[in-house]
This record gives structure tokens, C-alpha cells and sequence, in this order.
């Protein structure tokens, strides 16, 4: 193909309109669709006999029919406030998708009983489980992101400046190698029995399992971070007087900082499940304590609120850690994308 056909099909392809967007994508669409979705669950929920009673059946019916009515309006007066709805139009589809779940979830469970109780539980069951005993769901929580964020802090503290000192340092990276490599491929739940025998009580040694379960990849990410900075890094800061100070403060660790978010994303998750198993072990509160004592009383309805508030949670933490890290590496955004 000539130089000349080339550029006829790029100008051509820039005359050429642009797809139109479709009728599902569009807020308008989306809202309405969404909506339908929700208001059909309440029709559903409200008009079919359960096979068992359920005492919330009618409030979850009032619910989704309120929820249809919002997104419905919504669709309707979005296209007039263009803008500002951007993000119910990028979720219409899921809000289609969730009406149209909660349908099938109720259908197979309080209609048909197709996944019988009591080990599965309809939505009417778990809105029950939330409406009753949210008191202490609301505790438990509380102390779960209380008992995770002083384990997290800890953990991440220690292990930044852990691996700082052996990146940097090659007498600390000779005593520490082996420690890390000792310490880092024992899962952190197999130190439980030492961690309650050498601390005092059930809390402080959950602290110190959630911290060894954070600081092991903040400690080894950092490490590779710090060894990794490219040497012309430094040599333009000596060049310019610095530092030893200087050189590991304002050049190792900014440039070595997306290794560090990585090394905090996997310790959240590695502190989550560690905060679970510790919290069934031994605390007398706590989203892990709250799921062991619905198994023992079989209420699966509390023990399946107990999980969706702890994926909320653990949700939530991870959009707060994105967040700072897209404020703390905004410098980067032209280099690296997310």
C-alpha cells in the first residue's frame, strides 16, 4: 500500500462518524433498564407466596420497588443534568444485573426452595439479619477495623523500614537475606501458637500476626525497590552535594515508592485473612468472632451478613490505599497507568 492510500483511509476514518453509543450504555437507557430490573424484583417478591414465611418479605418488596423509582427518575432527568451522573451510567449495567439477581436469588430460595434452608437463606432473610442485630454487626465491625488498622500499621511501618535499611545497606542486607527468606514463606497463621504464648493477651498477639502478615511483603517489595533505583540517580544527586541522608530519603525511597503500595496491597490482604483466623482464635469481638458463633447457632443468615460486611470493609480499605497512593505517585501518572 502507497503512502498516498495511507493517508486517504486515515482521513477518511477521521471523516467517518463516531459508533453511536447504545441505548443500554446511555444514562437514560441504563436508568430505565435498571430500574425495570428493580421494579421486577418487587413484583416478584411481593406477589409470589413464600414457601415458608419470612417476616421482612414485604419490606424487601417496599425497598426494590423504592430503588426502581429512584433509578428510574434518575434515568429520566439525567440526560438534563449531563455530567453529573457519569458513574450511574458507567454501573447500568450492573444495577441491571444486581435487580436481576436478586430476582433469581429470591426465586430460588424463598419461592421454590431450590436451595433450601437453613443453609441458604433468601434476601428477605439476610435484610432480617441486618435489621435485628446490626448493633452488634456495627461492634463487631468496629472492632475488626480497630484490632486490622493497629496490626496494618504496625506491620507497614516495620517493614518499610526494614527493607529501606537492607536496600540501602549491605551489612543490614547480609543479617536480614536470611531472616526474609527464613520468615517470609511460613504462612503468618502457622506462628498462632507462639504468638498466644508469648503475648499476654488474645489482642496483642493479634496485633502481632496482622503486623508479620503486612511487614513480610512491605518488607521484601521495599527491598526491591530500594536495590533496584538506577545508580545515575545517585550520581546526578552527588554530583549536586548530597547526602547520605538525602540520597536514601528524597531518591531511594520516592523512586522505590510503587513498589511499596505493591507491597501494602498484598499485606492488606494477607492481614485481612489473618485478621479472621486470630479473631475466631481467641478475641471476644470482631467480624471472625461474629461468623464462629452464627456457625455454632447455624443463623447462616448472620453468618452471610457478617461476609458482605466484611467484603464492604475490606473493600473500602482498599479504595483508601489507591487513593493515597494515586495523591502520593501523582508524579508518575504520565508514566505509569491506572
Amino acid at each position: 500500500m502507497s503512502g498516498t492510500d495511507t493517508l486517504s483511509l486515515t482521513a477518511s476514518a477521521a471523516r467517518a462518524p463516531a459508533p453511536a453509543e447504545p441505548w443500554f450504555a446511555s444514562l437514560w437507557g441504563g436508568g430505565i433498564a435498571a430500574g425495570l430490573a428493580w421494579l421486577g424484583a418487587a413484583l416478584l417478591t411481593s406477589r409470589w407466596d413464600d414457601v415458608n414465611e419470612w417476616t421482612y418479605t414485604d419490606r424487601l418488596a417496599g425497598i426494590e420497588a423504592a430503588v426502581g423509582a429512584v433509578l428510574i427518575a434518575l434515568g429520566l432527568i439525567g440526560p438534563i443534568l449531563s455530567g453529573r451522573f457519569d458513574r450511574l451510567r458507567a454501573a447500568g449495567a450492573w444495577l441491571v444485573a444486581l435487580g436481576l439477581g436478586l430476582a433469581g436469588w429470591e426465586a430460588v430460595t424463598a419461592k421454590l426452595m431450590w436451595l433450601p434452608p437453613p443453609f441458604f437463606v433468601p434476601p428477605q432473610g439476610l435484610l432480617e439479619s441486618y435489621l435485628d442485630d446490626w448493633p452488634r454487626l456495627i461492634e463487631c465491625a468496629a472492632h475488626s477495623v480497630a484490632l486490622l488498622g493497629t496490626g496494618f500499621v504496625f506491620g507497614a511501618v516495620s517493614g518499610f523500614l526494614f527493607g529501606v535499611a537492607i536496600g540501602w545497606s549491605r551489612q543490614a542486607a547480609y543479617w536480614g537475606h536470611p531472616v526474609l527468606r527464613l520468615i517470609g514463606p511460613l504462612p503468618p497463621t502457622a506462628w498462632l501458637p507462639v504468638a498466644f504464648f508469648l503475648f499476654p493477651s488474645s489482642w496483642s498477639a493479634s496485633v502481632f500476626l496482622i503486623a508479620l502478615a503486612t511487614g513480610i511483603p512491605v518488607a521484601i517489595l521495599t527491598w526491591s525497590g530500594v536495590a533496584s533505583v538506577p545508580s545515575s540517580y545517585y550520581d546526578v544527586a552527588r554530583t549536586l552535594g548530597a547526602n547520605a541522608r538525602f540520597l536514601v530519603w528524597r531518591v531511594a525511597v520516592p523512586a522505590a515508592l510503587p513498589h511499596v503500595f505493591v507491597g501494602l496491597f498484598m499485606g492488606l490482604t494477607s492481614a485481612f485473612v489473618v485478621l479472621v483466623v486470630a479473631e475466631m482464635m481467641g478475641v471476644k469481638a470482631g467480624l471472625g468472632w461474629y461468623l464462629q458463633w452464627a456457625q455454632g447457632w447455624a443463623a447462616y443468615g448472620n453468618m452471610y451478613a457478617a461476609l458482605l460486611v466484611m467484603a464492604l470493609v475490606c473493600s473500602s480499605l482498599v479504595t483508601l490505599l489507591f487513593r493515597v497512593r494515586n495523591r502520593l505517585l501523582s508524579w508518575q501518572k504520565g508514566l505509569v497507568r491506572w
